[in-house]
């Protein structure tokens, strides 16, 4: 086995001009952090991102970014906190539910998983914030999508077609996004007892309300004392984060107590407390455990999520606690679970949606559709798209499909 190691575009051209040439299949890297998504890969050879590494342009007063697809998250996130910038869609960290180290993720990995936090409700996805792209086609072709500048037209957008793509497409070589000023001050209202269902009307209630809450999540009992160290307790909490200048966050922390004095005890949490809060909530830590019990990642209606999880739990031992008003639900099952097709057919009795399975054992993964399986008319445009970007299957081949 081989491992490639480039540390500049060209390199990273070359190399997959040799793997096209020999029709020689390789499994895209950058540091491994997501590695344990999809299905398991059967390839000789990696292509490892990790040197491709540095901050090409950073021009903090145009909200601009651009870097080498290798560059840590980590670092990205450390220079733009030093100049009172983030990402607003708050790219989750995959490493303490996979079991490796934090931080490890690549900003290459961010877009090609179409990575987001609990501040997606308000500011999308990765996808929502790219402005262009560098990179490498299986076919061995080099191109570039969007630009440097956050109003860009040029023609096909294909740097929103590398989101979610998983390395099956092209090989990121440089990203630009779009970056935003950080808040000043943050608070989160936490609503102390809730059941689920409560839980996601007072949720609900307030994201519909003039309060402008930016993260809307549910713990339920036992789930939320996984979260900040235990610090707030195992009661359930349903939690919800203000952020902005400082006066503007009291006045409609106020009226959301207003708002919602008689749904329960409120307790606010701000600054720094409040941040781990959400840092744990964006990074699935209640579910982190170092276990191999297998983690499903649901999307689906906020008003139906808690009815399906109710109707699961009829059937399969299962924890799950409540992200996006609802909208996204983090399961934990157990393997001997008739899991994959319980699951999704529960997703589409109660209005649709789609499951994927992103943490467990290899065999496991290997025995199952770990992304949701496609309608015949857009597995037939998959499929088109990987013929027309990788032809000979040279990259990532089987990890979606």
């Amino acid at each position: 086995m081989t491992t490639f190691t480039p540390s500049t575009p060209a390199e990273t051209l070359s190399t997959i001009q040799w793997a096209a040439a020999e029709e020689t299949p390789l499994e895209i890297l950058g540091h491994g952090s997501k590695r344990g998504i999809g299905r398991p890969l059967q390839t000789e050879h990696t292509l490892d991102l990790s040197r491709l590494t540095g901050v090409t342009l950073y021009e903090p007063a145009e909200l601009v970014l651009s870097t080498r697809a290798g560059t840590p998250l980590a670092e990205i996130e450390k220079l733009l906190a030093e100049n009172g910038q983030q990402f607003a869609f708050e790219p989750m960290d995959y490493g303490p539910l996979l079991g490796s180290e934090p931080g490890k993720g690549t900003i290459g990995g961010v877009l090609a998983s179409n990575l987001s936090g609990p501040r997606r409700l308000k500011a999308g996805a990765a996808r929502d914030h790219i402005l262009g792209v560098a990179a490498v086609s299986g076919r061995g072709e080099a191109f570039k999508s969007g630009g440097r500048v956050v109003k860009n037209v040029t023609g096909y957008d294909l740097s929103k077609l590398m989101a979610n793509s998983w390395g099956t497409l092209a090989v990121l070589t440089d990203v630009t996004f779009k970056v935003l000023p950080a808040a000043e001050t943050e608070v989160t209202l936490a609503i102390r007892g809730l059941l689920d269902d409560a839980a996601v009307a007072a949720m609900a209630l307030a994201l519909g309300s003039s309060a402008e809450v930016s993260s809307a999540a549910h713990l339920p009992e036992r789930i939320a004392a996984k979260v900040a160290g235990g610090k707030h307790g195992s009661d359930a909490a349903t939690l919800l984060r203000v952020e902005g200048f400082g006066p503007s966050v009291v006045y409609r922390i106020e009226a959301l107590r207003k708002l919602l004095d008689k749904a329960g005890p409120l307790e606010e949490i701000a600054g720094e407390a409040s941040k781990a809060i959400w840092r744990d909530i964006r990074d699935c830590v209640p579910f982190a455990d170092g276990g191999a019990r297998p983690i499903w990642r649901v999307s689906m209606a906020p008003s139906q999520a808690h009815h399906m999880v109710m109707a699961l739990r009829m059937q399969a031992a299962v924890d799950a606690f409540y992200d996006w008003q609802g909208g996204l639900v983090w399961l934990s099952m157990r393997e001997d679970d008739p899991e994959a097709d319980l699951l999704r057919g529960l997703i589409r009795k109660y209005g649709g949606g789609h499951g994927t399975l992103v943490r467990a054992s290899a065999p496991h993964r290997a025995a199952l559709p770990v992304f949701e399986p496609q309608p015949p008319h857009l597995a037939a445009l998959s499929a088109h798209l990987k013929a027309e970007f990788d032809p000979k299957q040279i990259l990532n081949p089987g990890r979606m499909a």
